[in-house]
């Protein structure tokens, strides 16, 4: 929550894309994408709701609103749940949901807070396919995650225990040092 300038840092600096989220926070959480863990969206909006409320959050208008929207439903695949409530989506499109409002204003940094759990084999694949697009489209994303075969995507893993990193390295020397 710290690195999403949510929270204020105890000590240190917390910089996203070159501004210091003390300094500049509303400029900072503007680069900034996050998804939380738990379905966060309206449940009780639509679809379609929820990605124009969420475009309009983005300060999103007119034509660039259309654009983004109808980007969304299309890499999604969100056609034919356009005017179901959220809440009644299955798991799996409730995790492409949030993922869309997420990542709609184009942040320069993406958080995902544990992104496939409780999702099924076909779906953690499909939702790997989407991050990595992202990676290259040169959005650094940070992922928590238990699943160790899906850390090994990563160019990077930190273990952390109590809040502090205890090992930083690429999936491969990790492996190798233990």
């Amino acid at each position: 929550k710290m690195m999403c300038g949510l929270l204020k840092p105890t000590h240190g600096k917390a910089i996203v894309d070159g501004l210091d989220l003390q300094k500049a926070p509303s400029e900072g959480r503007a680069q900034i994408g996050y998804m939380a863990q738990k379905f966060s969206l309206y449940g009780n909006l639509s679809v379609r709701q929820n990605l124009e409320f969420f475009s309009g959050i983005y300060n999103m208008k007119g034509k660039e609103r259309r654009d983004i929207i109808g980007q969304m439903v299309d890499i999604f695949n969100f056609s034919p749940y356009l005017d179901v409530n959220a809440e009644m989506l299955p798991l799996g499109f409730k995790q492409r949901l949030a993922l869309s409002c997420s990542v709609m204003h184009h942040p320069q940094v993406l958080f995902l807070d544990e992104p496939t759990s409780g999702v099924d084999p076909i779906t953690r694949r499909e939702f790997w396919n989407h991050i990595n697009g992202l990676v290259n489209k040169s959005v650094t994303v940070v992922v928590t995650t238990h699943f160790m075969d899906e850390a090994e995507y990563c160019d990077r893993i930190a273990l952390v225990y109590r809040g502090r990193i205890i090992k930083m390295d690429t999936p491969d020397a990790l492996k190798a040092a233990s």
